[in-house]
């Protein structure tokens, strides 16, 4: 029997705390390749930071955005390339577009270029009424009702009248 690795699938899932809960099936071929590197991080109990090295991207080069439970990083290029003459060339300047599939109450709390990276936080917020709630259990007996009983008590009024 074969032994099957599936942490690759898992990899720009943030937020889940079990094993195939979803898939990412928006990977593309830039995702494929790793490019660009990043980082998820769990910093509590319910915030995670995302961070991305784009090194040669500015803000106005970067793009985030978030619809229904998928979070997209895209970078465009925006230096040309032209009347340079690279010796070599380490720094990838090239677009890119970066899917990570959120898990649900994942939310987005904001998002910083620092140093070459960017930091993206993140915090799963659960409504009240989708929290466990604790049930406090009671000492004792619960109350008696015995529906006989006012209606004996009724039947004798009358009598105790007459007499």
């Amino acid at each position: 029997m074969n032994a099957f690795d599936f942490s690759p699938l898992l990899r720009t899932a943030i937020g889940f705390d079990r094993l195939f809960r979803q898939l990412d099936l928006a990977r593309g071929s830039e995702a494929a390749n790793g490019y660009p590197p990043y980082n998820i991080e769990k910093t509590g109990e319910d915030t995670y930071v995302l961070t991305m090295a784009v090194a040669g991207f500015g803000p106005d080069d970067l793009e985030v955005t978030t619809r229904e439970n998928t979070l997209t990083i895209a970078g465009k290029a925006s230096q040309s390339d032209e009347g340079r003459r690279f010796l070599h060339r380490g720094i990838a300047g090239r677009a890119f577009e970066r899917r990570f599939v959120l898990a649900d109450h994942i939310v987005v709390k904001g998002a910083r270029l620092e140093n070459g990276l960017l930091h993206i936080e993140l915090e799963r917020i659960v409504p009240e009424a989708l929290k466990p709630r604790r049930i406090p259990i009671q000492a004792g007996a619960a109350p008696r009702h015995d529906r006989t009983a006012p209606a004996a008590e009724e039947a004798a009024a009358p009598q105790a009248k007459a007499a």
